[in-house]
């Protein structure tokens, strides 16, 4: 077993708290279930936005979640590059794991398709 990073990204439509929340725990738990991976294989998540998401923290959203209580989550903004898709909330996860790395399943939701249409089904 070793420890392995699944990726994801997701988009909102505008700052609002509510729509942070849900976007940011549907990506976490298809990520988690995508992959097979239970709470307790979780060693960290990490959790980044653009810096025009401000309204609350989506951290929050990952430790609602039933059985993450325990998950150390960090969130962080991205960089301020010009350009960049706005309003994208991205999640690191590190999960204890025996699946390949070209095995695991990286998600990408909304309008952050576009982000790594490399890694899509």
């Amino acid at each position: 077993m070793t420890v392995r990073g699944l990726r994801g990204a997701t988009t909102v439509e505008r700052d609002d708290a509510q729509a942070v929340l849900e976007a940011t725990e549907s990506l976490a738990k298809t990520i988690a279930k995508e992959n097979g991976v239970m709470p307790e294989e979780i060693v960290s998540v990490i959790v980044s936005t653009t810096t025009d998401i401000r309204s609350t923290f989506p951290a929050k959203a990952v430790r609602s979640i039933d059985g993450w209580k325990y998950v150390p989550v960090m969130c962080t903004h991205e960089m301020d590059v010009p350009g960049a898709m706005p309003l994208c909330i991205r999640i690191l996860m590190h999960v204890n794991s025996t699946t390949p790395q070209k095995d695991i399943i990286h998600i990408y939701q909304n309008e952050a398709i576009k982000l790594r249409p490399d890694l899509q089904k």
